[in-house]
C-alpha cells in the first residue's frame, strides 16, 4: 500500500484559523512535512502546526527548498525533497505537507505536487484548502475585496511600473503580494493615481507578529517578505 500525500493549507498565521478538516488530517497523518529554513528561525507553517503538534507526538519532516534561480540546483533539490517524502509514502505512511495559506495559491506545494506526480504518478494526493493571507487581510482590515460586479485581482508585486499601474486601473480592488521588495515604486504609483488613502499594508497578517502599517510612512521602509498591500478604489 502506498500512503496518501495530503497538501494542507494551515492558514495565514493565527493557529485558530486552521480548518477542522486540516486539523483532522494532521492528527491522522503519520508524518507532517513542512518547508524548513536552512538556518535561523522556524518556518511560518511550522510555527502554526506546532501550536497543536509537537515532535514528541508526531513525526516531523523538515524539507529545505533553496532560494536560487539556478535551474539545475533547484531541480536536484526538488527531487531530493520528493524522494524524502516518497520514502515514507512507499512504506504505507500518510504524509501531510503543510503550507501557510492555501496549498494551491502561490504555494511551495504546487511544484512539489507536480514533481511528485512526475516521479511517482501512483501516489494518491488529496488537497485540503486553507484560508489565504488575502482573506486574512480582508478580515483584519474589515475591507471587502469585491462586491456585486466588482473585479478583484491578485498580483505578485514586481518591478514593472506600467504593469502594476494597469492592474490598478483595470480592477476595483488589487491585492499586491510580496510587496516589500518594490514598496517605494508602488508608493510612487499610488501617489500618481491618487490612491494612497485607498491602500492598506499588513505584514504576517493574523499572526502574533502582525503589523498593520501607516502607508504614508512606508517610504524607504525595510518590510518583511510576508507583506501584502490591498488597494480598493
Amino acid at each position: 500500500m502506498i500512503g496518501t500525500l495530503y497538501g494542507i493549507g494551515v492558514g495565514p498565521g493565527d493557529p485558530e484559523l486552521l480548518t477542522v478538516k486540516a486539523f483532522r488530517r494532521l492528527k491522522e497523518a503519520d508524518v507532517i512535512a513542512y518547508p524548513k529554513k536552512q538556518r535561523g528561525s522556524k518556518s511560518y507553517a511550522q510555527q502554526i502546526v506546532e501550536a497543536y503538534f509537537s515532535p514528541d507526538e508526531k513525526e516531523m519532516l523538515g524539507l529545505v527548498f533553496p532560494m536560487t534561480k539556478d535551474k539545475t540546483v533547484l531541480q536536484e533539490k526538488w527531487n531530493e525533497t520528493v524522494n524524502a517524502v516518497w520514502m515514507h509514502l512507499s512504506s504505507g505512511k500518510n504524509v501531510a505537507f503543510v503550507t501557510e495559506g492555501d496549498p494551491l495559491l502561490y504555494s511551495t506545494f504546487i511544484h512539489f505536487m507536480r514533481t511528485m506526480q512526475q516521479h511517482y504518478p501512483n501516489v494518491p494526493i488529496e488537497i485540503v484548502p486553507g484560508i489565504s493571507s488575502i482573506n486574512g487581510a480582508a478580515a483584519r482590515l474589515q475591507l471587502p475585496l469585491a462586491d456585486g460586479d466588482e473585479h478583484v485581482a491578485i498580483i505578485p508585486a514586481r518591478d514593472d511600473y506600467e504593469a502594476m499601474k494597469k492592474a490598478l486601473e483595470d480592477h476595483d480592488c488589487v491585492v499586491f503580494l510580496k510587496v516589500a521588495k518594490v514598496i517605494d515604486m508602488v508608493l510612487r504609483l499610488l501617489r500618481e493615481l491618487d490612491l494612497v488613502q485607498n491602500a492598506a499594508v499588513v505584514t504576517k497578517v493574523t499572526s502574533n507578529e502582525e503589523i498593520i502599517w501607516n502607508v504614508e510612512q512606508l517610504e524607504g521602509a525595510e518590510l518583511e517578505y510576508l507583506t501584502l498591500m490591498v488597494v480598493r478604489k
